[in-house]
């Protein structure tokens, strides 16, 4: 009897590269709404106008393109996924705190960016699971 790849692999790894697509292209998404509808320049204009140098814009728009494709195709899972944690949270503090928790709130709260580090910290400690051009993490 043949075992497919789905038979044969945990439930927890399918729920890993589940939980890895999903935030990869949830990445992938951000990152090219900052380039086509923000655009770069008005991504850096608006780092400026919350008091962080204007380059981080470019910075965090490279990490959300290029994190997003690494997540999904599941390369360097651990090492991607804490990066991206620590952009949620300086998205969090910096971006989304004055506007209280909830996101629906002006401005955005802070809750979804704080449910998305803490969902990107669980990656980085779980690994890619399974169907991951790095199976290991």
């Amino acid at each position: 009897m043949t075992t497919s790849p789905l038979s044969s692999a945990s439930q927890a790894d399918l729920g890993a590269a589940l939980l890895r697509v999903t935030s990869g292209v949830y990445f992938l998404i951000h990152g090219l709404i900052k380039v086509f509808i923000f655009t770069p320049a008005g991504t850096a204009g608006f780092f400026e106008s919350i008091g962080l140098p204007g380059f981080l814009g470019y910075v965090t728009i490279l990490l959300e393109v290029a994190g997003g494709i690494a997540l999904i195709l599941g390369y360097k899972t651990r090492i991607v996924s804490a990066v991206l944690t620590f952009v949620l949270l300086g998205a969090l503090w910096f971006g989304h705190r004055s506007a209280g928790f909830t996101f629906s709130n002006a401005g955005g709260g802070w809750e979804y960016p704080l449910f998305w580090a803490i969902a990107s910290a669980a990656l980085a400690l779980i690994g890619p699971g399974a169907f991951a051009v790095d199976k290991k993490g």
